[in-house]
């Protein structure tokens, strides 16, 4: 719980212009929402600002690294996914997801308390119905693919050019990961 109370307090502190975007929502998902237990790593979605091309599924945003960084996401058993403001936070995998922070209203302490006691059920968003999850899925295969195809590019034009070809192939690796995930689960 402190690792995600800490998250929740960076997030409204850090300075608006510092990065190329801005996180506007902090969601947390998954076993931290279930009984009280100790945990490996707590799963959290990071909205920003950007716009859905911008932050396909599994991928990070420009910029992202340096958030994480600024915010010791990397450094503490958090497994962030990143979002955009223009869509629906939750997917197959963000399932049911508790608001704790926006940059909104700030600090959601009832959320807080709820996913401290155990009863993170009270907080929770409600589950979409399988036709709306069928059709959120849909569109973000499409964004993905359209991403991929982008990824795929860049790294191409980077692939014999001097300078580190990493934050490209990582980006490709991220985004095909991505893509596959949601095609299984269509298929």
């Amino acid at each position: 719980m402190h690792h995600l109370v800490e998250l929740a307090e960076k997030c409204g502190d850090l300075p608006g212009s510092f990065f190329r975007f801005q996180v506007v929502e902090l969601w947390v998902f998954g076993e931290l929402l279930d009984v009280p237990k100790d945990l490996e790593v707590i799963e959290v979605a990071l909205v920003t600002d950007l716009p859905v091309d911008e932050v396909p599924w599994l991928s990070e945003p420009v910029g992202a690294e340096h958030w994480a960084n600024s915010t010791r996401v990397s450094r503490n058993p958090i497994d962030a996914l990143w979002r955009s403001k223009d869509a629906p936070v939750w997917n197959h995998r963000i399932e049911r997801p508790a608001l704790v922070w926006s940059a909104a209203d700030g600090i959601n302490e009832e959320a807080l308390v709820a996913v401290s006691d155990g009863t993170g059920e009270l907080v929770r968003t409600a589950a979409p119905a399988p036709e709306e999850l069928r059709k959120r899925l849909e569109d973000e295969l499409a964004v993905s693919l359209q991403a991929l195809h982008k990824a795929n590019q860049d790294y191409t034009d980077r692939r014999w050019s001097p300078g580190k070809l990493t934050p490209y192939s990582d980006a490709l690796w991220r985004t095909t990961t991505g893509y596959l995930d949601l095609l299984d689960v269509l298929n």
